[in-house]
């Protein structure tokens, strides 16, 4: 084994800088070749990034590779607000607030039975933006998670069927929420308040393959839910002016999922892939924050409660890869991703319904390297939620519309 490489791979794993964004929660989007296959990709051939895709995969890279995936994403979208009469109060669009999901592997085979992988890429992360004078500022005008998962595998190849994997997770969010303080009687804003924190958790996932013969094979694989104990500094700027300061703390599960994938090739140029995900989104049933230690007693609340309850949902996806040559190949893929949002759990934090996904991609390459470039187009949907006046929004409910986000995708893989 080549120390200096290993090492080489494990810094970039490690370090790489992860800044991750979309408009939504869960991030799928860990190499170009993912994002052209719409997140079909359990099977691949030679490619580092299974260690996210699908741990036991990694028992299809040969040698020691290393890889890193830039993928952009630009949120765009537009919204109406009622009042509690029902008639229109408001409308607006999102700031456009692009974001990055950046993915890098390091996958190194030991024997001809046992793997090495580690990953570092956003499972769950988002950003969504407002206008700051916006009626919808007073539920949320900045709302960002930035998320990581660092994923050391271990995975073994029993015989020609059968491969298993099973690995750790360490996760890391930081977690900002800014809103303005609305005021029901003079109807108006009265101040900005600004919650922001960090926290790492631990998780772990496994995996197994099965191959019927040469041409099919299922896996599956199962992610556990982490749960983050939030610490966070709590800020409020009166209108009056001056700072309010409080310590705040809040507990976020993170869902635990499962993926189902089946993959097909029809010869040795095509293969078609498909994949089921299951993520128990009931775990986000509240976003409850308690503040402490005020600078100012009494004026602060203990606790800003919000419930959620979203419902647990299915993301289906299928990709198609073709080899036009030893060299180049060519890539196609859609998804459809269920709505787990109720009406009353709703909110500009996270204002997204059912979405569609479609991409194209293309792959060049030779026997050390290899390169990919994805676009995506995911239709994002409408999604329409309650407000409450009690808890200081605006409005009565809202409509979220013609919202989409665009994707742009850069992979690029070495062999050693």
């Amino acid at each position: 084994m080549n120390k200096n490489f290993l090492a080489l791979g494990l810094a970039a794993a490690l370090l790489a800088p992860q800044v991750a964004g979309a408009e939504g929660f869960a991030i799928n989007e860990w190499s170009a070749e993912g994002v052209a296959m719409g997140g079909a990709r359990m099977f691949a051939e030679d490619d580092a990034a299974n260690v996210a895709y699908n741990p036991a995969s990694i028992t299809k890279v040969k040698g020691e590779v290393m890889k890193s995936s830039y993928t952009y994403l630009s949120p765009h979208g537009n919204y109406k607000l009622y009042g509690g009469a029902g008639k229109e109060i408001e409308d607006g669009k999102n700031v456009v607030h692009a974001g990055w999901a950046v993915g890098s592997y390091y996958v190194r085979q030991i024997n001809d039975k046992e793997w090495f992988g580690i990953g570092a890429f956003p499972r769950f992360a988002m950003v969504s933006e407002f206008e700051r004078a916006s009626k919808a500022s007073t539920n949320a005008f900045f709302s960002k998670l930035n998320g990581v998962s660092v994923t050391p595998t271990y995975a073994h190849k029993f015989d020609k069927k059968w491969s298993a994997a099973v690995g750790a997770e360490i996760n890391y969010v930081g977690l900002e929420l800014q809103k303005n303080s609305y005021h029901p009687v003079a109807q108006m804003n009265v101040g900005a308040t600004q919650t922001e924190g960090e926290s790492y958790a631990l998780g772990w996932n496994a995996a197994a393959n099965y191959a019927f013969d040469d041409k099919n094979e299922i896996g599956v694989v199962y992610r556990s839910r982490i749960t983050h104990s939030l610490e966070a500094d709590f800020k409020m700027y009166p209108g009056s002016g001056g700072k309010i300061t409080a310590d705040a703390y809040g507990v976020v599960t993170l869902p635990d999922s499962w993926d189902i994938g089946y993959n097909h090739k029809f010869d040795k140029k095509t293969r078609l892939e498909l994949k089921a995900t299951r993520t128990n989104w009931s775990t986000y049933d509240a976003l409850n924050i308690s503040l402490s230690n005020p600078s100012v007693p009494g004026v602060l609340p203990s606790n800003v409660d919000s419930a959620k309850n979203w419902s647990n949902g299915w993301r289906y996806a299928i990709g198609l890869e073709h080899n036009l040559s030893d060299k180049y190949a060519v890539m196609a893929g859609f998804a459809f991703d269920e709505s787990s949002i109720p009406s009353n759990g709703g909110d500009f934090i996270v204002p997204t319904g059912l979405r569609r996904t479609y991409s194209i991609g293309a792959r060049y390459n030779d026997k050390k390297q290899t390169v990919a470039v994805a676009l995506g187009w995911m239709d994002v949907g409408n999604l329409d939620f309650k407000g409450h006046p009690e808890k200081g929004d605006a409005y009565s409910s809202a409509h979220a519309y013609d919202s989409f986000t665009k994707i742009v995708s850069v992979s690029y893989q070495r062999k050693f």
